[in-house]
């Protein structure tokens, strides 16, 4: 089954570009992320642009109506994803839980909706 695992972390007490920490940050996600591709589970993932890049998108009244920043505001913002294939949810979290991200912030996991094409 596939599972996605939304990493969220604080973007005020994310290491700076450039410095040490950052640099650290960067070789473990590396790290993981071809863990994750040799044990052959990786279908996906991505980091995404900060916050203040984030455009929300309601529809009202057949309206489009569009607001700059993220859909609320929260202490932790989506920073990014994995989509993995694991044979059932304790082998999802088993994963997430090496996720960087998740010494600092929460990974959320969620099963993919199997739909009939």
């Amino acid at each position: 089954m596939r599972y996605i695992a939304l990493i969220y972390t604080s973007e005020a007490t994310e290491p700076k570009r450039g410095t040490p920490e950052q640099v650290k940050q960067h070789a473990d996600y590396g790290t993981y992320t071809h863990a994750l591709q040799s044990a052959g589970l990786m279908r996906g993932g991505a980091a995404l642009q900060p916050i203040a890049t984030a455009t929300t998108v309601r529809v009202r009244d057949g309206k489009t109506l569009t607001t700059d920043g993220p859909f609320a505001e929260t202490k932790e913002q989506l920073g990014g994803f994995y989509i993995f294939d694991c044979a059932n949810l304790d082998q999802a979290i088993e994963w997430a839980a090496k996720i960087p991200g998740a010494a600092r912030g929460s990974v959320e996991v969620r099963p993919e909706l199997e739909t009939e094409a």
